[in-house]
């Protein structure tokens, strides 16, 4: 069992060290639309080559729903990466992190079930912790962009909208077929929404393809594989509360790689937002456990 809790652990901190790597790449002159799209490009030939050698389900069949899957995780990831040209990464993680509460709500809406207390005390949790990481209450004179928040805030509903859909869509599906039509969504997506920027773009270079493999590798490939392998051993509830790692991850990355300040009371935020998220987790999995018995 704790060679499947790391795996998921493994993947976890796989995602939490993407925003920091494509600010790296911002500095050698790349864009967000070249960074996501070059992402998900390589993300797609790698595993549809896997699903070709490998996989026994051949072919797009039954994948509409998994495509449209794949246009949210896309939107999340573009909308992610521009929301870093503005903001701190460290700040960008953590309003990512609003998926939680955004998924609720998606659930309500769209599937009238309607959150608990339990779920309404989470959501404050989260929201406080938000404030307490986002740096304002020690630094109240600190200048944070709108529009990198919006962005943040955009892919964390379009991350919530990913995770109820990928819970509801594919269920039968092989894991290779459907993370191979899940990437070409989101490769298609990211596509459009950028096209009158891609087709005049001239980075598409040698130089781009590093980054392109690098965050392939540790944002499409390796984490898919890891989960695939480790959620069903582990349980989708330790799972979610174990894939909580991405978060302080990502602050820890961008704090040493980028030098981005991060102060106690920011780390106390990070603190009672993973304790949020946990506690919703362990709290559902025991009323789950609790109505099956």
């Amino acid at each position: 069992m704790t060679r499947y809790i790391f795996m998921v652990f493994a993947g976890a901190c796989s995602f939490g060290i993407l925003s920091t790597f494509v600010k790296l790449a911002y500095r050698e002159g790349y864009s967000a639309a070249e960074i996501s799209l070059s992402q998900a490009f390589m993300g797609l030939i790698v595993l549809g080559l896997l699903q070709f050698l490998f996989s026994r389900e051949k072919g797009f069949k039954g994948g509409l729903p998994v495509l449209f899957t794949g246009v949210t995780i896309g939107l999340t990831t573009f909308f992610y990466y521009v929301s870093v040209v503005y903001i701190p990464a460290s700040l960008s993680i953590v309003l990512l992190m609003q998926c939680t509460w955004m998924g609720i709500l998606l659930d309500w809406v769209l599937f009238k079930k309607q959150p608990g207390w339990v779920q309404g005390f989470v959501t404050l949790l989260i929201l406080a912790g938000t404030i307490m990481a986002s740096g304002i209450i020690t630094n109240p004179a600190l200048e944070i962009s709108l529009k990198g928040v919006l962005y943040a805030l955009a892919s964390a509903f379009c991350y919530a909208g990913f995770i109820v859909a990928n819970s509801r869509t594919g269920q039968q599906m092989a894991t290779l077929k459907k993370s191979t039509i899940i990437m070409l969504g989101s490769t298609l997506s990211i596509f459009i929404v950028n096209a009158h920027q891609l087709v005049v773009s001239n980075h598409f270079d040698a130089g781009i393809l590093k980054w392109a493999l690098f965050l392939s590798l540790f944002g499409t490939i390796i984490p898919p594989v890891l989960f695939a392998k480790g959620i069903p051993k582990v349980g989708a509830g330790i799972s979610a509360i174990v894939m909580t790692a991405e978060l302080p991850v990502a602050v820890i990355c961008s704090h040493i790689v980028l030098q981005e300040p991060v102060g106690w009371v920011q780390w106390v935020g990070v603190f009672v937002m993973l304790l949020a998220i946990g506690l919703l987790q362990f709290l559902r999995r025991n009323f789950e456990k609790g109505k099956s018995e």
